[in-house]
C-alpha cells in the first residue's frame, strides 16, 4: 500500500513539473512578441498617445477620450446653485455618511422647538425629579 502511495506521489510530482514547464514556455513565447528596446517602447507609446487610444493609468478601463467638454456655466453660476441647494436642504452630505440622511438617523431636518423651550422643559423635568442621573440610564454600561 505504501509503494502505491509513493508511486502516485511520484506521478503527481511529474505532472506538476510538466505543468510548470508548460507555463514557463507559454510565458516565454508570449514575451517574445513584445518590443525589446526602450526606443521601440517609447515609439509605440507615442503613437498610441497621438491616436488617443492609450488607456490612462487609473482605475478607469475606458480609453483616453481627451479633455472633457467645457461647461457652459461660470463659477459664479455653480456657486449660486450650490448655495441655493444648501438653503433648500437638497444638497447631499459628503463623505462616508452621505447615505445617512437625517430621517434615517431619527432626527428631523429642522428643530421644531427653540433652545429656550427645550431648556425650560429640561428645568421643569429636573424640578419634578424626572431626569435620569448620568451613567444610570438603560443604555449605561453594566459593572
Amino acid at each position: 500500500m505504501a509503494v502505491a502511495a509513493y508511486l502516485s506521489m511520484k506521478a503527481r510530482l511529474a505532472t506538476a513539473l510538466v505543468v510548470v514547464l508548460a507555463q514557463c514556455a507559454t510565458t516565454a513565447s508570449a514575451q517574445a512578441g513584445t518590443p525589446h528596446t526602450r526606443a521601440e517602447v517609447k515609439a509605440e507609446t507615442r503613437s498610441l498617445v497621438q491616436a488617443r487610444t492609450l488607456t490612462p493609468a487609473s482605475e478607469s478601463a475606458s480609453p483616453y477620450q481627451g479633455r472633457p467638454p467645457k461647461s457652459s456655466k461660470t463659477i459664479e453660476d455653480r456657486n449660486a446653485e450650490t448655495l441655493a441647494a444648501r438653503r433648500s436642504g437638497e444638497l447631499r452630505r459628503a463623505g462616508d455618511a452621505a447615505d445617512l440622511t437625517m430621517e434615517r438617523r431619527g432626527l428631523s431636518a429642522r428643530p421644531t422647538r427653540t433652545r429656550t423651550e427645550r431648556k425650560s422643559e429640561t428645568r421643569a423635568a429636573a424640578k419634578a425629579h424626572q431626569l435620569t442621573p448620568a451613567g444610570e440610564g438603560a443604555d449605561a454600561p453594566r459593572r
